[in-house]
C-alpha cells in the first residue's frame, strides 16, 4: 500500500447534534463518512452553516461526537484508534502528532513571535533550549517570517500572523496539519502566497493536510481531494479534476438538484438551489427532495 493510499484518519457514520432553545436536539453533520489519507491535501468545503466547522472540531476532539467513530492512525500506531470516548491522556498523545492553523492566527499578544512558536516544544519535548532556539530558527524561515523573529504579534499585518501561526502549528513536525479558513480575511495576492506555503510544507514536511474553508480560488490551488457538504451531510467526495468538470458543466446540462448547487456554489452565483431553498420551510424543503428522488 502507497503513502497516497494508506488511511490516516477515517470518519464512519459520524452524527453531531447540539441542544437547542426549543429543548429538541438540532443535528448538524448527518452519519458522515470519509477517509483521508496518508499525505494528501484535502479540502472540506460548503456554504455558511453546512457543518464544515463543526466537523474540524469533532475531527481535532474539540467536540464530544454524539455518535459514530473517528479512527487516527498515525505512524506509531500498530492499530487505528477511535478518538470518540477517549480520554483526555490518550487523547493529547494523539494531538501532538497534529498541527492546527486558526482563522486568526490565535497568537498569544503577550509573546514575541519567537516565543509563540517555541510554545509547543517547550510544552510538549524535552529539547534543550538551545535545540529549541534552532528549531524556531527554521520554521520561522520555511513561512518567510525570519525577519520578524523578535516582534509582538500586534505588529504584524493578517497574513504575517497567519504564516506565524502556521510556523507554530509545523514546530512539532506533525503528521496532520489542520487548517481552519486560512485565507479568511487576505487580499487575493496573500492569500495566494499562504497557499504556496501549505503546499511548500506539504510536500517538504509529507504532512496531511485538511483545510476547511468556502475560497473556492484557494480550494482549487491547493486540493487533492474535495469534500463537498450541505445541511450536514456529504454531497460529493472525489479528485479535484472531477469539481472542476463539475463547476466548468453549463448548468442546463446538470440533471440533479445536488449537481446544480455544487455548480452554484463552486462558481459563487446567486441564483441556484443554495439561494432558491432559502425562504423555504424545513417542510417545503422535504417536499422538493422527495420529489426530485422520486422523479
Amino acid at each position: 500500500m502507497s503513502d497516497q493510499q494508506e488511511v490516516v484518519i477515517s470518519i464512519q457514520n459520524l452524527r453531531k447534534s447540539f441542544p437547542g432553545k426549543d429543548g429538541q436536539e438540532h443535528v448538524v453533520l448527518h452519519d458522515v463518512s470519509f477517509d483521508i489519507y496518508r499525505g494528501e491535501t484535502i479540502i472540506i468545503m460548503g456554504g455558511s452553516g453546512c457543518g464544515k466547522s463543526t466537523m474540524l472540531n469533532c475531527l481535532i476532539g474539540e467536540y464530544d461526537i454524539s455518535s459514530g467513530k473517528v479512527l487516527y492512525k498515525t505512524r506509531d500506531m500498530d492499530a487505528p484508534k477511535d478518538i470518540v470516548g477517549m480520554d483526555d491522556a490518550d487523547l493529547n498523545e494523539i494531538r501532538k502528532r497534529f498541527g492546527i492553523l486558526f482563522q486568526s492566527g490565535a497568537l498569544f499578544n503577550s509573546m514575541t513571535l519567537a516565543e509563540n512558536v517555541a510554545l509547543p516544544l517547550r510544552e510538549h519535548s524535552y529539547v534543550d533550549p538551545d535545540i529549541i532556539d534552532i528549531v524556531v530558527t527554521l520554521k520561522l524561515e520555511q513561512v518567510h517570517m525570519l525577519p520578524h523573529r523578535d516582534k509582538m504579534p500586534s505588529m504584524l499585518s493578517g497574513g504575517q500572523k497567519k504564516r506565524a501561526g502556521l510556523a507554530r502549528a509545523a514546530v512539532l513536525d506533525p503528521e496532520i496539519l489542520f487548517y481552519d479558513e486560512p485565507s479568511a480575511g487576505l487580499d487575493p495576492v496573500t492569500s495566494a502566497a499562504i497557499d504556496e506555503l501549505i503546499i511548500d510544507l506539504s510536500k517538504k514536511l509529507n504532512v496531511t493536510s485538511v483545510v476547511v474553508t468556502h475560497e473556492m480560488d484557494s480550494a482549487f490551488r491547493i486540493a487533492d481531494r474535495m469534500v463537498m457538504l450541505d445541511q450536514g451531510k456529504v454531497l460529493k467526495i472525489g479528485p479535484r479534476s472531477e469539481f472542476e468538470a463539475l463547476r466548468d458543466t453549463p448548468v442546463e446540462q446538470l440533471k440533479t438538484r445536488e449537481e446544480k448547487l455544487m455548480n452554484q456554489f463552486l462558481n459563487g452565483l446567486t441564483k441556484g438551489p443554495l439561494t432558491d431553498a432559502e425562504g423555504m420551510s424545513e417542510f417545503e424543503k422535504l417536499l422538493v427532495l422527495s420529489d426530485e428522488s422520486n422523479g
